[in-house]
């Protein structure tokens, strides 16, 4: 089998299974361990999976329990998420006073956004770059920053997030449930999403369809309390709740 061919089929099962470790990969593929990862090495640089120790488990699983780098997020779901953002941009209006979370989803509404007349506040340092550069007014919260997503978190985010009023927001969310709510994997970022939440008087959660029916560690609220805009293949047993919007359909 070519190294090439191998690779391939290495993330084909870890997909397909959710995890895979290195014996059980070296048995199916018919290769030595020591190749296996060598090839768990090279996936993970190359961000089609994520290497753990005995195995590898796949992005989407991973990002449940961790929150992944920017990078490695970067490639899931793309063509979604800027179908999401540039409906979610043209419901800026001027006089808005928008919250912007961290995170890929939000990265691309901040690349959509047009209208430079409305207030921008986000927790996320790459974000308020981008903002800016767009000729926008953006003000970023303080707050130590979280080099996986470029979040600003702890005491002094919630802080300023306390004296804002918004009147739109926009969240990203690592799993969805109809129980659970939103979730992510990191308690002091659902602390920022639940604060800036609270504070905001249209919520908006942008996320892909396949963080439907998946839950992250901490929930940050419940699933009735934002709009969802979404695109792609909706599980069944969400199409028909009043605050889904399967952008594109």
């Amino acid at each position: 089998m070519l190294a090439e061919e191998r690779l391939a089929r290495i993330v084909e099962v870890v997909e397909r299974e959710g995890t895979a470790t290195v014996a059980k990969l070296a048995e199916l593929l018919g290769t030595s361990e020591s190749t296996i990862r060598r090839d768990l090495d090279k996936l993970d640089q190359a961000h089609r999976l994520v290497k753990v120790h005995g195995g590898a488990t796949a992005r989407e699983a991973a990002h449940l329990t961790r929150d992944l780098t920017l990078s490695e997020r970067h490639g899931l779901h793309d063509e979604e998420k800027r179908i999401i953002a540039g409906y979610a941009a043209t419901l800026i209006e001027p006089d808005d006073f928008v919250y912007i979370d961290a995170g890929t989803s939000t990265e691309a509404l901040v690349a959509c956004i047009a209208e430079t007349r409305a207030l921008y506040v986000t927790d996320s340092v790459s974000h308020a770059l981008a903002l800016a550069a767009r000729g926008c007014r953006v003000t970023v919260l303080g707050g130590e920053l979280k080099s996986a997503t470029e979040a600003l978190v702890g005491p002094d985010a919630i802080a300023s997030l306390e004296r804002y009023h918004f009147t739109l927001g926009f969240w990203g969310a690592n799993g969805i449930t109809s129980q659970a709510g939103f979730t992510t994997p990191d308690r002091s970022e659902a602390q920022v999403k639940q604060v800036s939440m609270e504070h905001t008087e249209r919520r908006y959660v942008l996320s892909d369809a396949s963080k439907f029916g998946r839950t992250g560690l901490v929930s940050f609220a419940p699933f009735e309390y934002a709009q969802i805009l979404t695109a792609g293949t909706v599980p069944d047993e969400y199409r028909n709740f009043e605050n889904i919007v399967e952008v594109g359909r």
